[in-house]
């Protein structure tokens, strides 16, 4: 039996590949640090469904402090754990950034590199592509991020290649394109445009709405992160797309349509933003079997299914 680490397991992302993984019939070992960037109220919800499976043990706190003991007995590593967020990685909070996002990192890897692991999974990001010259953008561009965010997680990168090529870490790192779907995090703009269109009120929307984005169904992100730990070469990055570019205002037109009405408020577009983002995901499709499944409609469905049952759960402030 396989027994995977999923850190940040009780986040968007990581909730739903931890239940994946025990459908699997994996054990799974969950660690969480309940970073208080949103609602703890949220994670805790996930984390709670996680603690009940029987495969599953669920650890609350930093990874930094369980290391190395939790990765004893362990074949499979995702790690999701990181301080999220463009906009709010810019002036004093960098300090939370780089010791969640490169520290921390940085600490697994040592661990890493005195057990004997199938696969390490780190979880990357468009956004060390920045504003990218070529769209859409393979895994060989250069990495040029706009964000304080985004440089965290380029870094991420060239540590995992140095304890790969180093150490033989057996690294893979996936970059995730705006991932969406239930569980979506508060502060992201599809979670903000649904609770406004449900509850009547306005959104904000920073910028003039053309900028475009690669949406990726949080399934069809999960399933090629699992398929990065089964098939993906050490050493290399993979993007996970969801296989087209729409426009914001597209994306709200959808969404006045299943949820509305909903009015928008355009402002200035803000630092770090990209103004488009574009996965070529053939290195995925070739090498991992990735082919994602979700179009955009069905996709914000399901999202707002989810944010109409769970209510003020997925409020912000």
């Amino acid at each position: 039996m396989t027994t995977a680490l999923v850190t940040g397991a009780a986040g968007f992302i990581g909730s739903h590949l931890a239940e994946d993984c025990l459908d699997r019939g994996w054990s799974v070992r969950a660690i969480d640090a309940l970073i208080p960037f949103y609602d703890p109220v949220i994670k805790r919800r996930n984390a709670q469904r996680l603690a009940r499976h029987e495969r599953c043990t669920y650890i609350e706190g930093e990874l930094i402090d369980a290391l190395p003991a939790v990765l004893e007995g362990v074949d499979v590593v995702f790690h999701l754990a990181a301080q999220a967020g463009v906009r709010q990685s810019w002036g004093n909070e960098f300090d939370v950034y780089t010791h969640f996002n490169i520290t921390t990192l940085q600490r697994l890897f040592e661990a890493a590199k005195d057990v004997s692991l199938e696969k390490l999974v780190f979880a990357s990001s468009s956004s060390v592509y920045g504003d990218a010259e070529d769209l859409p953008t393979s895994e060989d561009s250069i990495l040029r991020p706009v964000s304080p965010y985004g440089a965290t997680k380029a870094m991420g990168e060239h540590l995992a290649n140095l304890y790969w090529r180093s150490y033989g870490v057996p690294v893979v790192s996936v970059r995730y394109f705006t991932v969406y779907g239930p569980r979506q995090r508060p502060d992201m703009a599809f979670t903000k445009a649904i609770n406004a269109a449900l509850v009547g009120e306005e959104f904000t929307l920073y910028g003039d709405g053309r900028q475009t984005r690669d949406f990726t169904f949080v399934s069809d992100a999960v399933a090629g992160t699992l398929a990065a730990a089964e098939h993906g070469i050490p050493g290399r990055p993979y993007n996970l797309g969801g296989g087209s570019t729409v426009s914001m205002r597209e994306v709200l037109e959808v969404i006045d349509r299943i949820a509305g009405p909903l009015h928008v408020r355009y402002t200035d577009r803000q630092r770090g933003d990209a103004r488009s983002t574009a996965a070529d995901i053939s290195r995925a499709r070739e090498e991992l079997g990735f082919s994602p499944r979700h179009q955009l409609q069905d996709g914000l469905c399901a999202q707002v299914d989810w944010q109409r049952e769970s209510c003020g759960l997925v409020t912000v402030a």
